[in-house]
């Protein structure tokens, strides 16, 4: 069999795992291996290349689509989640910003969005990393979009690793725009390596970095430590979180705004 023919079959394989892994919440590796016809080994590179995309989390004899440190769901479910919420959060995070400036938006959905607002505040320019934040700004008038490339992770529809990094470096924007998976004990994590690095990389590359997370992201786990909030200029948070965190927030030196919940 040809090289690309056994590519071809390897990828429809892999993603037809995917959907049961996301359809089912639990798949077993034997099973998989049987259904397949191919090695256990061979299920096994499968698993581990859906787990680097962030399709999915490996598990003892198989894997899961259920949220953890390391997986929070499909962009789509997680647009949903927060919904109103994000919107206020983006909508207070609009008004931060004044027309002609350069600015910087991550692959989260809150600032998905965040570019339904944007509009308003034209002329801009905005370099992302997200594939869904470009393709709703290639017609917004007055929006120059610089996209940053690299290597393509599908499951968080965003251009992710060393490359995306590197391509940040050439560039200088007013304010970075992002939010994060989890916020634990006064800092920042997120569910892969590459996604702490392109974001780590934005944030030097802006002279101000802004923070938006709703409530449930500080009741959330996360496996790598992005960043404390003491790096961030301001955090723009609904009411859902509690007043003492707030203040223990402020006085640590980070600036709040607290919105109302949508």
């Amino acid at each position: 069999m040809a090289g690309d023919d056994r590519a071809d079959i390897r990828e429809v394989r892999r993603r037809s795992i995917r959907e049961a892994v996301l359809n089912g919440g639990f798949v077993r590796a034997s099973d998989l291996a049987s259904s397949y016809g191919v090695s256990l080994m061979t299920i096994h590179r499968d698993l581990d290349a859906l787990q680097t995309q962030g399709w999915l989390r490996k598990v003892r004899g198989g894997a899961t689509g259920l949220p953890s440190a390391q997986f929070h769901g499909t962009v789509a479910e997680r647009h949903a989640t927060h919904a109103a919420t994000k919107r206020q959060l983006a909508r207070a995070a609009a008004t931060l910003i004044g027309p002609g400036q350069t600015i910087m938006l991550d692959d989260s959905t809150t600032c998905l969005h965040l570019t339904r607002e944007l509009g308003s505040h034209a002329p801009l320019t905005v370099l992302t990393n997200s594939l869904p934040v470009a393709n709703a700004l290639t017609k917004e008038p007055g929006i120059s979009l610089i996209a940053l490339g690299g290597t393509y992770f599908p499951a968080y529809e965003a251009f992710l690793g060393l490359h995306t990094a590197d391509s940040v470096e050439a560039f200088r924007a007013d304010t970075f725009f992002m939010s994060t998976t989890a916020v634990t004990q006064g800092r920042c994590y997120h569910t892969s390596p590459e996604t702490v690095q392109v974001k780590r990389a934005m944030m030097r590359a802006a002279t101000r970095t802004v923070l938006l997370a709703d409530h449930s992201k500080f009741v959330r786990d996360g496996l790598y430590a992005l960043a404390p909030l003491t790096d961030f200029d301001l955090l723009v948070v609904d009411d859902g979180l509690p007043q003492e965190q707030v203040r223990r927030i402020r006085d640590r030196g980070t600036d709040v705004m607290v919105v109302p919940r949508g």
